[in-house]
């Protein structure tokens, strides 16, 4: 497990877990998010982002979240494991406007300078809450079929639907770590 993708809907924990994964294994943390946005909440035409995100992906190990559709293919095509995030939607939900309270009263950065804002966050046609409760759905849908499809055979799922299940998961890379990189 050296090229992972995380994927799952927004407010699912896609980069806290990636980052937490990269950190534990000594790899790179690629938060397509950081690529997509640029200063001003400016996107990142689809071809640049599939060349910028190429480029990280030519690394041997990674860790990569996100769900852009434009790069997809060039994430599942190079990983080796894919770590879908799945909880239930009241989950996602408490925690993407807990998450945006947070960001918002503290005007944590996220990337580029940008900040969520109470306009964005909430009232805002392209709105992360409003996408999260609208787009849980077909997600969920998009990677029950993806295990599926004969298309992906090269790469290991890793369906999470929990926290526990998240920390389980996470102890056992610790394990693998520990075995495979014993303590000199």
């Amino acid at each position: 497990m050296q090229r992972i993708s995380v994927v799952g809907i927004s407010g699912a924990g896609k980069s806290t877990l990636a980052g937490r994964l990269a950190e534990r294994l000594g790899i790179e943390h690629i938060e397509i998010d950081g690529l997509f946005h640029q200063p001003g909440w400016v996107r990142l035409p689809k071809d640049e982002l599939r060349t910028v995100v190429a480029a990280k992906l030519a690394a041997p190990g990674w860790v990569c979240d996100g769900n852009y559709s434009a790069v997809q293919p060039l994430v599942w095509e190079r990983a080796d494991t894919v770590v879908w995030l799945d909880p239930p939607r009241r989950t996602v939900m408490r925690q993407i406007i807990l998450r945006t309270l947070r960001r918002v009263i503290t005007r944590k950065e996220l990337w580029n300078g940008n900040r969520e804002t109470v306009r964005n966050a909430f009232f805002e046609r392209g709105s992360v809450i409003r996408w999260a409760w609208t787009h849980y759905t077909p997600n969920h849908d998009k990677y029950a079929g993806a295990i599926e499809d004969p298309q992906w055979t090269n790469l290991n799922f890793v369906r999470l639907r929990s926290r526990a299940e998240v920390n389980r998961f996470l102890a056992e890379v610790n394990r693998f770590r520990e075995e495979s990189h014993p303590p000199k």
